[in-house]
């Protein structure tokens, strides 16, 4: 377990979560328990809530945690009868490992006495929080038993962040909107940045990454949280000095989660490796902690009251006191370096002289067996005369490299006494017996000086945990800045503002952050206006006039002004959503069996079931997957009862009949992308000119599907016929024709006679029965003839 420097970490961070989940039984079923720990950050999440039957919550926190592993008990998922929470997680988590684990772990006592032990103290409050709620205590037991299991080592007694988080505080993104608008994961391509997260991402920190991508998936709800988030972001972006000086030092932490993770853990067992870590960890504690210095001369003159806030924080004296404590065991100027041997030789000589004089002698037999080292080789490259040099790597030790042409060696082979030789371009790496040994004994004084370093901080470590807690205020406000610090150097790469928050959703001319990244340049820039009194907006428009743009475009504003972050408009006004809700794409999905239609009725099912008054619900096309009269019934009926909510909905349709709707109800306001017609210079053929801007009625267009297809390479004979079959439908539909006499005729003929083949090939009616068959079929022949004569008049 090693702490990685900042810039080592990608944006797609390995999954290290742990998560329990446990569900009510019996008339508690719906009531879920859950706990999760990241085995990079010691901080026990907590939660309980009841959820309905589709099991959303869970899913969607899932999905934001991310798992490695779910532990879930063997009640739940016994063969044959599993539950359905069960079944619901293993087919939407199907890259996590699941783990059962007996019943009896989910044990709440237990789970409230591991929390009392493990607390620590100024997180305390959370026993109120939790005392009552079984389930997440439950979860807690069986979760921090099993990582204990797993890790082979225990959490030092109050040495945990441990706190409670319920669904109210955030809004709620479901996964599957989070994909449609591409918030973490590029739906193209998982590597590529083209994301929400990719746009906002300059964070310079592990943490702060996390921080930002948990952000995103659960914006927050509280208008006042914001304003404050903003306030600093304006602060950072008017104060230069501010932004660059802060800047520079969040840049130089560690990963300061995962550092503390690993110090709070006692192993189970003492090993060289498990030495080494400890002795590690407490160089990069030291290394964090002389930063909060540069941090607080960073933000000495701040004027919002968060960057205040966090300034008073730093003033925290347990920092100086763990520091001095280090200082008096550990040497001043040990510190954190890249390269492996330089780190190695500091972790050597970490502890100060004459602490303990045994490890002083260990370190003496170090040094002149590295001396010897050294000494040997150089005798060596003069023996045979060749430009030898000690090297060394942490696989192979200390080693020997030269580089030279092939040709300088006799029959181009290196002397008989060097093995394990190998080769890139004119470099050689090899090593001798000797050497061998010589590293051998290197690596048992390492040993030594390894083991009794680590007796020393250990000895150390017992006496900060009690004031372990100022570090996990260090590492939140650390990830904080850094995510902020983003958001600013974000705006500053193009012309964001800042959202204000009211009852209404106004954003003047505002556009799509990503298309923004991608396109290199300003996307064509769009209103939004929508009010209490106008709630409903359809949008229509030809193919690729820009609906799924603008519609997405929408979303990702609202929950950028929720994170704290400045927007991509000229000005924008938002009403706080609760949750948003989308419902985009064509696919169909193989994996869960789920045809186009089936997969759209399931999603909009899902927004009507659980849409409120706050709500932000954006539909891109419904009904498309069916015939267009069921389609546009569905799209109706839909629209009727999402018309009913006070939540702000944009539809974008193909179905123009919807349009009408607006005679009915007077909230629905109707807009549609114009597009142009432009002669070509040869002036026989029409071209189509996307112009990306909205304005208000419906489109004009007629036929722009075909319009489409002309532009594609479809061959000019099937784009004739089209346009011909189009035209007689329309005609047919606008004369409502009933099928003529003649037709109506044509068709009885043609049904009689495929019956009477079928009785002549197939039949083995005797007779009478045949008889009596055939006078059944000419009775209805009869009966789907048309009388003669028009209008029906009887002969």
């Amino acid at each position: 377990f090693t702490v990685t420097s900042s810039s080592a970490v990608s944006a797609h961070t390995v999954a290290s979560v742990i998560v329990a989940v446990v569900e009510g039984r019996g008339l508690a079923r719906g009531e879920v328990g859950m706990a999760s720990i990241d085995l990079k950050n010691p901080e026990v999440i907590l939660s309980q809530f009841a959820d309905n039957t589709t099991y959303a919550k869970v899913i969607t926190k899932l999905k934001i945690l991310t798992p490695l592993e779910i532990v879930m008990s063997n009640t739940a998922c016994d063969a044959g009868n599993t539950t359905k929470l069960f079944s619901l997680i293993t087919e939407h988590f199907k890259s996590a490992t699941f783990t059962t684990v007996q019943r009896k772990y989910f044990n709440e006592t237990k789970g409230l006495e591991y929390i009392e032990q493990l607390c620590a103290s100024e997180f305390g409050t959370i026993f109120m929080e939790v005392q009552s709620k079984y389930y997440c205590l439950a979860a807690a037991a069986a979760l921090l038993k099993y990582v204990e299991f797993i890790q082979n080592s225990v959490y030092a007694p109050k040495s945990l962040k441990v706190r409670f988080q319920g669904s109210e505080k955030t809004a709620m993104i479901d996964s599957s909107s989070a994909q449609n608008l591409e918030l973490v994961i590029n739906n193209r391509d998982s590597r590529n940045g083209h994301t929400l997260f990719g746009v906002l991402n300059y964070t310079k920190t592990p943490g702060g990454s996390r921080r930002l991508r948990s952000n995103i998936l659960e914006p927050l709800v509280d208008a006042e949280t914001i304003n404050t988030r903003l306030d600093c972001v304006q602060e950072l972006l008017q104060d230069e000095e501010l932004f660059f000086g802060l800047q520079t030092v969040i840049s130089k932490f560690l990963d300061t989660e995962q550092l503390l993770s690993v110090l709070v853990q006692i192993p189970k067992q003492d090993t060289v490796k498990t030495a080494e870590s400890k002795i590690t960890n407490l160089i990069y504690l030291k290394h964090t902690l002389e930063l909060v210095e540069p941090l607080k001369a960073a933000l000495r003159s701040c004027n919002t009251p968060l960057l205040k806030a966090y300034y008073n924080s730093l003033e925290d004296t347990r920092f100086g006191i763990i520091l001095e404590k280090i200082t008096t065991v550990i040497n001043d100027d040990t510190r954190y370096t890249k390269g492996c041997l330089s780190m190695r030789t500091q972790k050597c000589y970490a502890v100060k002289p004459n602490i303990n004089e045994f490890l002083d002698i260990a370190r003496r037999t170090y040094t002149e067996i590295v001396d010897d080292i050294a000494g040997m080789i150089t005798q060596l490259a003069e023996k045979y005369n060749l430009p030898m040099k000690t090297s060394f790597s942490s696989a192979r030790g200390f080693f020997i490299q030269m580089s030279v042409d092939c040709s300088a060696l006799t029959n181009g082979q290196l002397p008989s006494e060097f093995t394990k030789i190998t080769k890139m371009k004119n470099t050689y790496s090899f090593t001798s017996a000797d050497l061998i040994k010589m590293n051998e004994r290197c690596q048992e004084s390492l040993r030594e000086i390894y083991h009794m370093t680590y007796l020393i901080v250990c000895k150390l470590l017992n006496e900060i945990y009690e004031h372990i807690h100022c570090l996990y205020k260090l590492s939140d406000i650390v990830s904080m800045l850094d995510m902020l610090l983003s958001f600013a150097h974000a705006c500053t790469l193009s012309d964001y503002v800042r959202p204000e928050f009211t009852d209404t959703l106004a954003i003047k001319q505002g556009w799509h952050p990503i298309l923004e990244k991608i396109a290199m340049e300003k996307p064509v820039s769009n209103n939004t206006y929508l009010t209490e009194g106008n709630n409903f907006v359809i949008i229509t428009g030809p193919n690729m006039s820009g609906k799924s743009t603008y519609l997405k475009q929408i979303a990702l504003c609202q929950i950028m002004a929720q994170i704290g972050s400045y927007v991509p408009a000229e000005y924008g006004s938002f009403r706080i959503a609760e949750q948003i809700f989308t419902r985009i794409g064509m696919d169909d999905d193989i994996e869960t069996n789920a045809s186009t239609f089936m997969k759209e009725m399931k999603e909009i099912t899902y927004i009507i079931q659980n849409a409120n008054d706050k709500s932000l619900i954006i539909i891109d096309e419904l009904g498309r997957g069916t015939s267009a009269e069921e389609g546009i019934g569905i799209c109706y009926a839909a629209c009727e009862y999402l018309l009913n909510l006070k939540a702000f909905t944009l539809f974008a349709t193909h179905f123009l009949e919807l349009c009408h709707i607006d005679a009915l109800y007077p909230n629905v306001e109707n807009y549609h992308f114009a597009v142009q017609h432009v002669r070509s210079s040869a002036g026989n053929k029409e071209k189509i000119a996307y112009t990306y801007i909205l304005s208000k009625g419906y489109t004009e267009e007629k036929n722009y599907g075909l319009k489409a297809a002309e532009v594609s390479s479809l061959p000019s004979s099937v784009i004739l016929d089209a346009k011909e079959i189009t035209n007689r439908i329309a005609e047919q539909i606008l004369h409502r024709q009933k099928s003529t006499p003649e037709m109506m005729k044509e068709r009885a003929v043609y049904h009689l006679a495929m019956r009477l083949l079928q009785t002549a090939r197939n039949s083995r009616l005797d007779p009478d029965s045949l008889r009596i068959y055939l006078k059944g079929l000419k009775k209805k022949y009869e009966a789907s003839c048309p009388p003669p004569g028009q209008n029906g008049e009887q002969r």
